[in-house]
């Protein structure tokens, strides 16, 4: 299990690196779009109907990777639309929208932990559409806006506060953070994953000017990126705990098995989807408010 968790882990990493690095812009928008599509199958599988749930989730599983497909290509080809005409205010209102819900149906959806409601659920079916897209929108917008690193150092945020959370967990946790949906996660892991991402982002933001931390920081200050990181650690826990509940709902372990050793897409990314939007967010808000 752990050789075939380092292989998969290492073609991952390569494929990433080649999108980053490659002169032009769609290879990554391109391979989001399509982890997109992967997640949007695996989270239907998990919260539509029994009937006609297969055919129904490969179908939505689709839209989704189309539809960032098209974006990609209206906004990265030869008479690019990007940050053009109204359809960014509606981009803008789906980015907004979805981080709301994650605020304030997710959250206490995770805080009630009803880890035995019935695993299909409309609402969570609808709201995986409008999650994967406004996540896709947000780290599209933000990679054709900023230089590479800017979008590179946000996603080490989320890892780092995984990791942080995961080894503090294990090493001092004792009390459970949400036993009933994620038995493994504890208080103190949840604690060392804020504190990681607010050390993160007072690391980068100081000392690494294309940071996303340090773009924060023009709006905000070093007073209030800090405490937007900690916000940041925070939601990136609530991702990866409402995949849990839908998982635990549906009775099973991983989302798929589309990356051997590490389960699917949907788990990779859970926790990168609430953070996308509210990072985007963050920047909206204060460019907004700079402007006032």
């Amino acid at each position: 299990m752990l050789r075939q968790r380092v292989i998969t882990a290492i073609v991952l990493l390569l494929i990433l690196t080649a999108t980053l690095w490659v002169d032009a812009a769609w290879p990554f928008l391109a391979l989001l779009g399509l982890a997109c599509g992967c997640a949007a199958w695996e989270w239907l599988r998990l919260t539509l109907p029994e009937s006609g749930r297969g055919a129904l989730a490969v179908a939505g599983g689709v839209v989704v990777c189309l539809i960032c497909f098209a974006f990609t290509f209206a906004w990265v080809g030869p008479e690019s639309t990007f940050g053009r005409g109204g359809i960014v205010q509606v981009i803008q209102l789906l980015v907004v929208g979805a981080a709301l819900v994650w605020l304030l149906a997710v959250v206490p959806a995770v805080v009630k932990g009803d880890a035995q409601a019935p695993a299909a659920n409309t609402p969570w079916s609808i709201f995986a559409f409008v999650a994967l897209l406004a996540a896709w929108f947000s780290l599209a917008a933000m990679f054709l806006q900023f230089p590479l690193w800017f979008v590179l150092s946000l996603l080490i945020t989320v890892w780092i506060s995984d990791i942080a959370a995961y080894f503090v967990g294990r090493a001092v946790g004792k009390r459970k953070l949400a036993p009933r949906v994620s038995p493994g996660k504890t208080v103190a892991g949840a604690v060392a994953g804020v504190g990681g991402a607010m050390l993160w982002f007072a690391i980068s933001g100081l000392f690494w000017a294309d940071s996303f931390a340090a773009g924060l920081i023009q709006y905000w200050g070093v007073i209030g990126t800090l405490i937007i990181g900690g916000l940041l650690g925070a939601i990136s826990i609530v991702g990866d705990l409402f995949e849990s509940l839908l998982k635990r709902r549906a009775g099973i372990k991983d989302s798929s098995q589309l990356l051997p050793g590490h389960g699917g897409v949907f788990d990779r990314i859970d926790a990168i989807l609430p953070v996308s939007v509210w990072a985007h967010t963050a920047l909206m808000a204060g460019a907004l408010w700079g402007a006032v």
